[in-house]
């Protein structure tokens, strides 16, 4: 069985669970969601631990495994989820994180006879402080939306945008682990080198930072070095989707990513939600993988009958963003776009297919981002760059504002959701970060 065909009980919309705040309209964490992340009570010294989210409560892994009502796979699977970090649960696989799915799902279902158990194992989200929901050992970045890579060589390339390799092979670089941090990160902007006039660069802030609209993809069984990973199989070594904002410097990018690709334009500092929805979580929310008939076709390697048919996931997307001056006013986020992670050039498949292809060893925990999320038309558009044309266009924020690239203060938000007539909605909740002034702004010029 593949994750393609994981249709059952824990999908059912008819069900409802005993919480009542898993029920409402526009829930994000229903019965059928039952996503994870690490937590500990706000301004408490606790010690950080796996939770499960379901409505606006967290269920307490740590207190589940001591009220020990679980048995087999799903008390593995429970023990594992209540450390301080969700790695020892994703090296399980698929089987154990499906146990503790369908064992959560009857407890919290309406009529369980383990309501009162389980009441007593909720930590209320609003009381919640979160980390990162694992140790990310390596991490990722592809660059997997078409749309977005034509549109940014586009301003470089007018007449050849897409490099040729580009419809060949999922592009991706190595990222910087470190600096990634969950929701509610704030960073220093950015300094580093920008091409300066008559060839000599200059050193210091960025002046066109921006966001990058991305899924997360986390890895959970992994693979041994020398062994890749076949495409049919790929899907059995992910845990789980979540929100990335992959923060981006242009004016260091630019003048920097020739001959190896991103460096400091990009290591500053990645943000990701604090939930992890299952891939089994999603599989209500798949659609056919396809190409234009015109495109290169994947090699065989990246090719299987199972991923043209539901290898693309329908994951709505939106971005948001607030500046100091609307929090000032108490104004709410200013939309600045929307799209689906269903448009991406490359599914989850390919991208560990290709990864492990040369033998590269995938690890729990590992971290890959998809690169940034843009659709077929302008307004889906999932970075600055694109919405302001390069910055020659500026957008209006709110009722006095405009922005070509953010400003100190502001604040991106994220969300995500997946919804489809017959199934009930899940969510992926939001992803926030905001920028703050730049240490040592006043870096010296750069001179022969």
């Amino acid at each position: 069985m593949t994750v393609f065909d994981r249709l059952d009980a824990t999908h059912d919309p008819k069900v409802r669970s005993w919480l009542a705040a898993a029920n409402g309209s526009g829930c994000a964490f229903p019965i059928q969601n039952l996503p994870f992340g690490v937590f500990r009570r706000a301004r408490s010294a606790e010690p950080f631990r796996g939770g499960v989210a379901i409505g606006d409560q967290i269920v307490d892994l740590a207190a589940l495994a001591e009220a020990d009502l679980f048995t087999a796979d799903a008390a593995e699977a429970v023990r594992a989820g209540s450390l301080p970090s969700l790695n020892s649960l994703m090296q399980l696989g698929p089987q154990s994180s499906s146990a503790l799915r369908h064992a959560l799902f009857d407890a919290l279902m309406q009529g369980s006879v383990h309501e009162r158990a389980l009441r007593n194992c909720l930590v209320a989200q609003a009381d919640a402080a979160f980390s990162l929901p694992a140790q990310i050992g390596d991490y990722t970045d592809f660059y997997i939306s078409i749309h977005h890579a034509t549109a940014i060589g586009r301003q470089f390339r007018p007449d050849n945008p897409l490099l040729p390799n580009y419809k060949w092979i999922p592009i991706g670089y190595h990222g910087r682990s470190s600096s990634i941090g969950v929701s509610g990160q704030s960073f220093q902007r950015p300094q580093g080198q920008r091409a300066g006039s008559a060839g000599n660069p200059t050193v210091g802030p960025s002046s066109r930072l921006d966001y990058e609209l991305e899924m997360g993809i986390f890895i959970g069984t992994g693979n041994s070095p020398g062994t890749p990973i076949p495409l049919a199989e790929a899907e059995n070594h992910v845990f789980g989707l979540c929100l990335l904002n992959d923060w981006s410097a242009r004016d260091l990018q630019a003048w920097e990513y020739q001959p190896l690709g991103p460096f400091l334009a990009k290591n500053f500092a990645t943000t990701i939600s604090p939930w992890v929805v299952t891939l089994q979580a999603l599989a209500p929310f798949r659609v056919p993988f396809s190409r234009p008939e015109s495109d290169p076709q994947p090699l065989p390697y990246l090719e299987s009958a199972p991923n043209r048919q539901a290898g693309a996931i329908d994951i709505r997307l939106e971005a948001f963003i607030q500046t100091a001056n609307m929090r000032q006013r108490r104004e709410p986020a200013h939309r600045l776009s929307g799209t689906s992670f269903r448009h991406a050039y490359w599914t989850i498949s390919q991208l560990v297919a290709h990864h492990t292809v040369n033998g590269c060893n995938l690890r729990p925990g590992d971290l890959l981002g998809t690169g940034t999320q843009s659709g077929p038309t302008p307004a889906e558009a999932g970075s600055l760059v694109e919405l302001s044309q390069g910055g020659s266009q500026p957008l209006q924020i709110g009722t006095d504002e405009r922005r070509t690239f953010l400003e100190d203060g502001d604040t991106v938000t994220f969300r995500g959701w997946c919804e489809r007539p017959d199934a009930v909605t899940i969510g992926f909740g939001e992803v926030h970060g905001s920028v703050l002034p730049a240490t040592n702004a006043g870096a010296p010029t750069l001179r022969d």
